[in-house]
């Protein structure tokens, strides 16, 4: 009887520091995935804004490029000598 009560004990024993083994990497993923879950939001936001930031640009860009045009076409005009 002793015999089978301290098997399992020893047997209860391992299962119990296997459970705190997983429980600790269990932790350490969470925290992990936390953090990588952080950055890709991080990146995502970064990407927003660069192509808001884009998309904004070349229109702004291009009405001033075209104007510029405009003025020099325009100064060709008054001299035509």
């Amino acid at each position: 009887m002793d015999r089978v009560k301290s098997s399992l004990c020893l047997e209860n024993l391992r299962m119990t520091h296997e459970n705190e083994r997983l429980r600790r990497k269990a932790q350490q993923l969470d925290l992990e995935n936390k953090a990588l879950l952080a950055e890709l939001k991080r990146k995502q936001q970064q990407h927003a804004s660069a192509s808001a930031a884009s998309q904004i640009a070349p229109s702004g860009s291009g009405s001033g490029h075209t104007a510029a045009g405009e003025s020099l076409k325009g100064a060709g005009k008054q001299h035509p000598k």
